[in-house]
Order: structure tokens, then sequence, then C-alpha cells
């Protein structure tokens, strides 16, 4: 049956009735886009270098005196370790070392080697071990040739014998043993999947899929040209692009179960496009709005690399935004009448679309149940889901921050056994050892005071060696290495930290800054955590007016913000466990006890954020339009439960799997953020969307519709939900006035 709108559809409305009549032009202008964004990447693009320093702290200034007066200190370094059952001093110990070394000098981009039988503290006290420095002439390690740091690797092992053993360490040796890891084609596989199972068609579940790679084709290019004009971290384009998949597939997943829904009901394929971005459409605006504001929020940190990060991964939404709003229609204009063709098997029952008198879509029974148990055993329901959520997050109480190093790594590395070598051999601060930059202005006057300036830092509880202070030729800066007692990842190291700068080193007769890369993880961790009051308040008070304006209510608007809030401390719960390393974490391959990095949860609250609130738009939406309708709160919260149920699980789903293909990946950091997100979207659209709300609604009654009728008045009318009722064809208005599709 052909219809027309009997209303002037809104500014989506209109753009989809645009894009469906010209969707040969707006293929052409995506494909187009794309070569742009190619040809951009090609010629401007840049690399995912960082600085992970907090700026102005202490270590960031040591950083920069080491680079300004020392830079072959300031190099890549990669770490050579040797254990031998023999002396290191044996005549052919050392020989053996010495070939090795003249071996890896040779080799590209090595442009120095030290030698451990001079360098102080190159031999250990066990006199089995030493370590020798090896310089690289790259300025990051991820400039290092994946190809070369596995020639550094092979002539290591080819020196190895029965009674001496060689490791190589450091970041350039951990990012070539990590390796490259395709998480995206896992995701898109996995959601192709759920989404033939829940539509039952080819057409229907190729549409999200076709817009999700459209939108990730280009995001994916782009992130080279913000890389270009400011600092972005290697794992900010995969978080982004897992990020607009998710996004993308659900988005358009939600607007396709609406565009059935409309042709069910009657509407041509045209009219039924333009109804479902004037209606769906709205939502998946307002859905994406929020995780912008999310994402924004990481600006409040005060940290290069986490404004990067944000960028890359706004880009990455507003691309998707933009997808679901032009080239989504465009594709109905070729396969919407052909959305229930090649019907699977599987899907004949589960995805049928069935409409009952007046235009409503006739939810299944078992989500009808599931909303009558939930209205009839409401308090329960609170009780045990909100009892539930606060024992996910309990773990979180006991998190241990910090940055994950090679003892995390898997044992059979070679930058993990450099690290045990290392630990074993010199202790466990030899790993993570202090970096003590002496600015000396005065020349030959100030250098004098080093050696009892050393004498005062060895004196100190925590400290297990002070190397001599090597001075640049110039006289004006000094370097004293600092082996701490603890290991990198100990509080006790922290400690000493703090003790150094706070109580030692200000009575030194020579300005002295404490750097290196425990030093800067530990003021990293700080500036977080000041910086986290204001990136929580801010993104929670943006998105709670947002709320409020899109549903005119203070309740939900409280409400929504205290489940998403109650969502993230879950997943930072699940995380924390996993960290733990226990039983749990080895089921995702943590098998040490592994601190968790201060960016995890920051990146995780802006980006779990914004997609709980996605959940709660979806969720919301579809209860008012029954709200408006009936004015009936029990009947209200069941039609919107049962009639999004299957959608929100199905999309949760595909979150689920997109996340957790991450969590195979061997960088810590990477599967800590998989764990934690993955767990997060299950958490949310079962424990809090489809137990938790309904049943506080249930609760709280017809206060959830609430607001001041002085700040209704002044809100503007935003019809998040659409005005559905309009679109309905004339007879089905003629009998029912408002619809429910």
């Amino acid at each position: 049956m052909t219809t027309t709108p009997m209303h002037r559809p809104g500014p989506l409305g209109r753009l989809a009735g645009v894009a469906f009549r010209h969707r040969w032009r707006v293929l052409i202008g995506w494909a187009a886009a794309l070569a742009v964004a190619v040809g951009l990447a090609a010629a401007f693009g840049g690399d995912y270098e960082v600085d992970y320093s907090s700026p102005g702290s202490d270590s960031q200034q040591a950083q920069r005196l080491l680079t300004d007066r020392f830079p072959a200190q300031a190099g890549e370094p990669v770490d050579v370790v040797v254990r031998t059952d023999a002396p290191v001093t044996d005549p052919s110990v050392q020989a053996e070392v010495g070939a090795l070394l003249a071996e890896l000098s040779t080799l590209p981009h090595v442009t120095a080697v030290d030698d451990p039988y001079t360098t102080p503290g190159g031999l250990a006290p066990d006199g089995r071990t030493l370590t020798a420095r090896l310089n690289l002439g790259v300025d990051a390690p991820e400039n290092m040739p994946v190809e070369d740091t596995e020639r550094l690797l092979a002539a290591a092992e080819a020196a190895e014998r029965p009674g001496l053993d060689v490791a190589l360490g450091g970041d350039t040796i951990r990012i070539a043993e990590s390796g490259e890891f395709g998480s995206e084609m896992v995701g898109l596989v996995a959601a192709a999947v759920i989404l033939l199972v829940t539509f039952g068609t080819v057409v229907a579940a190729g549409l999200p899929i076709g817009v999700a790679v459209a939108g990730l084709a280009i995001s994916s290019t782009l992130a080279g040209l913000v890389a270009a004009v400011m600092d972005v971290p290697d794992w900010a384009p995969i978080l982004a692009s897992l990020l607009g998949i998710a996004l993308g597939i659900d988005y358009v997943l939600l607007m396709v179960t609406r565009f059935r829904e409309w042709r069910a009901a009657g509407l041509a394929p045209p009219d039924a496009a333009v109804a479902t971005l004037d209606t769906a459409g709205r939502a998946v605006m307002v859905a994406g709005s929020t995780v912008m504001i999310s994402m924004f929020g990481l600006f409040a940190m005060g940290l290069s690399f986490m404004r990067g990060a944000a960028v890359v991964t706004m880009v990455a939404v507003l691309i998707v935004m933009a997808a679901a709003a032009t080239l989504f229609p465009a594709l109905l204009g070729f396969f919407g009448h052909r959305i229930e063709r090649w019907r699977l098997p599987i899907g004949r029952r589960r995805g049928a679309v069935t409409v009952a008198e007046g235009g409503h879509v006739q939810p299944s029974r078992a989500w009808l149940r599931w909303s009558r148990l939930i209205e009839r055993r409401n308090v329960l329901a609170v009780v045990l889901g909100g009892g539930l959520m606060l024992a996910l997050a309990a773990p979180f109480l006991g998190a241990r921050f910090g940055f994950p190093d090679a003892g995390n790594d898997p044992a059979s590395h070679s930058s993990r056994q450099a690290y045990d070598l290392l630990a074993d051999g010199f202790g466990a601060g030899a790993n993570g050892p202090l970096l003590l930059v002496a600015d000396l202005p005065g020349g030959g006057a100030d250098a004098n005071a080093l050696p009892e300036l050393a004498d005062t830092v060895a004196a100190t509880p925590g400290v297990a060696a002070v190397l001599p202070a090597v001075v640049t030729e110039a006289g004006d800066a000094a370097l004293l290495t600092v082996i701490p007692s603890g290991g990198p990842q100990d509080a006790a190291t922290e400690d000493l930290v703090h003790t150094l700068r706070d109580d030692v080193l200000p009575g030194a007769p020579v300005d002295v800054h404490v750097g290196g890369v425990t030093a800067a993880a530990i003021d990293v961790n700080e500036s977080m955590a000041d910086g986290l009051p204001l990136l929580i308040g801010g993104v929670v008070t943006v998105s709670m007016v947002l709320l409020l304006v899109s549903f005119r209510s203070v309740v939900i608007m409280l409400t929504a913000a205290v489940m998403n809030l109650l969502s993230v401390a879950a997943a930072y719960g699940v995380v924390a466990l996993v960290l733990e390393g226990g039983w749990f974490g080895q089921l995702v391959g943590v098998s040490t006890e592994t601190p968790m990095p201060a960016y995890v949860p920051v990146v995780m609250f802006a980006v779990l954020f914004g997609l709980s609130m996605d959940y709660e738009v979806f969720l919301i939406s579809r209860m008012r339009e029954s709200w408006l309708r009936t004015s009936d709160n029990a009947r209200a919260i069941v039609d919107g439960l049962a009639g999004t149920g299957r959608v929100i699980t199905a999309a949760a789903a595909i979150m689920v799997t997109v996340f957790a293909a991450l969590v195979p990946s061997p960088d810590v950091v990477l599967k800590s953020l998989g764990v934690g997100m993955a767990a997060a979207i299950l958490i949310d659209a079962t424990i809090v969307r489809m137990l938790l709300v309904p049943a506080v609604m249930h609760v709280l009654g017809r206060a959830n519709w609430w607001s001041p009728q002085w700040l209704d008045r002044r809100m503007p009318q935003l019809y998040v939900e659409g005005r559905p009722e309009l679109f309905l064809p004339a007879a089905e208005r003629e009998r029912e006035p408002v619809g429910t599709i």
C-alpha cells in the first residue's frame, strides 16, 4: 500500500528522502570521500607517536634535560642480558659476549653498544649475569622496522648455548614480539552471524554491515591525518575502529528494525525510509551525541595523548552518524523493497515482523512475559539487580594502578626473559631505574657537589644502589642512575620517588629532577587521578542535560545517570578481577598480577558512559511513545521493554563480540580494554536495561515523567522519539490516533 505522510517530516526525514531518491549520487559521493581520504592520508598522514609524560611534571623536566644534554641516553635502548653458568669474567665467556655485541653493532639502526665490562653497573653482584645497553637510531620504538628487530632477536638466539642464556629487553623488543592483531575482521564476522540470526534475511543483515564497513574505511584512513597534527597513541585507532563498527551496526540495526516495522504497517519503501529517519534516526543522533560528549570529556585530563585518542574516536563516531543519516537511506533505495528477501530458515520465526490492528508492531511473547514478570516483581528485581551490580564492582576497590611492563609479558617472550634475568642478577629495581638529572649551570663548581648528592641518595631507604655520576663534556649536566630495592610496579618504589622529590632532593645544592619510565608512569597516574573528577562530573552533567531536554523528565535524567555509573563501576570491577591474575585472569591470558594503567578506566568511562546512554535512549524513547499515547506508566514500561528487548540484546551481543575480539590481543592494555568494554555492554544490556531500569521505573510510578512546569515550558521540544502516529496510513490512523511503531 503506497501512502504519503500527512505532515512535513523533520530535517532527518527530508534528508532521508533526498538520499533515497538520489541514491546513486550518494553512493558516488561516499566513494569519492573515501578516495579523497586515502589521498590525503598518503600525502599528509602522520605516525602514531606520543609523549606519555605528564605536562609540567618533574619526570618531563628530567626527560627534557636528558634529551638536550645526554642525547645518547635519551635514545631508544635495547637491553642485552646474558646469564652464564661460568663467571662472566671467564675469558671464554668474555669472548662470546664480545662476539655477540660486535655482531649486534653491525645490524641496521644500531648506533652504539656499551661494553658491560667497563660500564658501571654492567656486571651483576652474583658474577654470572651482565647487561649491556644497545642504542638504536630511532626516536620511538614504533619506528623500528619489525624485520630489523627480528634480526636482533635472531642474533641473540644464535649466540645461546647450554650454560649461556641471552635475552633482549626494551619496548622495541616488546612491540616486535606482540605482533599485529587484526581484531576488526573478527568483530565483523561475529556481527554478521548475529545479524543473520536476528533478522533472518540476508538483505536486512547486510545493511548494518555495509554501513559499518563504509564508516570504518573512511574513519580509519582519517586517523592518520589526525596523527599528523597531534599525538595519537597506537591503540587509539584500534579502539576507534571497533567503536565505529559497533556503533554503525547498532544504529543501523535499530533503523532496519524500524524500517521493517513501517513496511509491515503498510508504508511504501520511500515513505518508510523517511519515517524511519524521522523516528529511529532521531534517537540515533541523540545517542551518537552522547558518545561524542563522553569522548570530549577526555580533554579534561590535560594529556596530549588523551586528546589524540578522543579526536580519533570522535571522527569515527561522526562518520558513523553521517553514514546512518545519508548512506543508509540511499542503500534502502536499492534494497528497501527487498528487505525480506533471501530469508534463512534459522530466522523464519524469530526475524518475522508481526503487526497488530492499529499499525502496532506486536512484540514477541517471550519479551512480553519478561516485561510482565518485572512489573509483578519490581522490588525484588531492584534488590537483586542492585546487589549484583555492587558485587561486580567490589574488586575495583582493591585495584592497583601502574603501567604493565615486560614482567607481565608471556614467559616465552625474550622481553620477559630479560626482565626476569635482570631481576635475578641485579635485583628487582634494575628493571625500573630512576634517572636523576642534575642541571649544573655553574659547571665544575656545581659538579663538586655530586659525590655528596650521591651519598645522600644512596642512604635513602628503598635505594639499592647509585651508579657513578655521568657528567656531560660541557660540564653543564649530570646523570645519576638510582636502582630501587623494589620493582617498578612496587608501591615502595612509588614511595621512594615521592621521598626523593619531597624530602631528599630539595636540600641538594643543585637542581635535580627525577625521571625515567617508572617516575613518568607515577606522574601520569597522578595527573589522571587529578583530572578524573572533572571528567566524570563534566560528562555526567552534560549528558544529564541532554537527557532532560530529550525526554523532559527530571527523574529519568537522574536514574539514567545513576544506572550508567553503576554499569561503569561494575566493568571496572571485572577488569580489576582479571588483572589480579588468578583463575579468572588466566581464562583471558593474564597469568601474573598486573597493575591497571590509569588511562584504561579513563578511556573506559568515556566510551562506556556514551554507549550506556545509547541503550537508555533506545529504551526510554519507546517507553515515552507509549506514555504519550496512553498516559499509563505500567503499560509504557511494558511496551517499551517488550518492543526494544530483542533489538537491544541483539545490538549488545554485537558490541560484546566486537570488543571481545580484543581479548586475544597479546597487549595487556588492549586486552583489559576489551574485557572491560565487553563486560560493561553485557552487564548494561542485561542487568541494567532489561532488569534494573524497568524495575525502578515501576517502583517510581508516574513520577518517572515528572518535570516542573516552569522548566517544561522553557525546554525546546526535540521529539527524540519522533511523531510516529503521523506516519501511519490514513486507514490505520482512523482506527487508532497514535501508533507505537
